[in-house]
């Protein structure tokens, strides 16, 4: 796709927009007011509001390779902290997915020295490989999803101002689109 393309999408997408209801970018100016907060993996082919068809506005985003709960970034830590302060989420979701090339970057031994910081996060939350060789990538994913959960309700923000709000982990399966509920 170039830019083109990039552009008559966006042109569809507006008139589709405005068929549907003609104050909707209006609607979009008043502010924000997602019931989610998401983590996901920062996958071109996973969306979280693309595989919920969720519309503008429901979730609140976002996405690093692996979907890692990290307490030293920053980033993250400022997103979750805006979405549960200021925006006023009900309710967290850890999203990962099946044929996760972070998992696998981690789990195969990626030595790329510009992607070790981040792969040992990912390593981290993952088995010892010498007693676990035979789990999938996929059994992978659903123990890095635990994990985060975990690690998110154990996060600074989360115990500062997260009372009450719920954590869910789900699975995107690439294979038939499914989004499995893991906890």
């Amino acid at each position: 796709m170039d830019e083109m393309n990039l552009i008559k999408n966006n042109e569809d997408f507006i008139r589709k927009m405005q068929e549907e209801d003609p104050d909707f970018f209006r609607h979009l100016q008043q502010g924000q007011h997602p019931e989610f907060f998401v983590l996901a993996c920062s996958d071109s082919r996973v969306s979280p509001s693309a595989i919920s068809q969720m519309k503008l506005g429901n979730m609140f985003i976002h996405r690093n390779i692996a979907n890692q709960v990290s307490n030293n970034d920053d980033s993250f830590s400022a997103g979750l902290y805006y979405a549960l302060v200021h925006l006023k989420v009900s309710h967290i979701i850890i999203k990962g997915h099946t044929e996760c090339g972070g998992i696998h970057a981690a789990w195969n031994g990626n030595n790329e020295e510009e992607l070790q910081a981040w792969l040992t996060h990912i390593r981290n939350s993952l088995p010892d490989r010498k007693d676990n060789e035979e789990m999938s990538l996929d059994e992978l994913s659903k123990i890095n999803i635990l994990k985060q959960v975990n690690n998110i309700k154990n996060h600074p923000i989360y115990k500062a101002y997260g009372k009450g709000i719920d954590v869910s982990g789900f699975l995107f399966h690439l294979d038939s689109g499914q989004l499995e509920k893991i906890i």
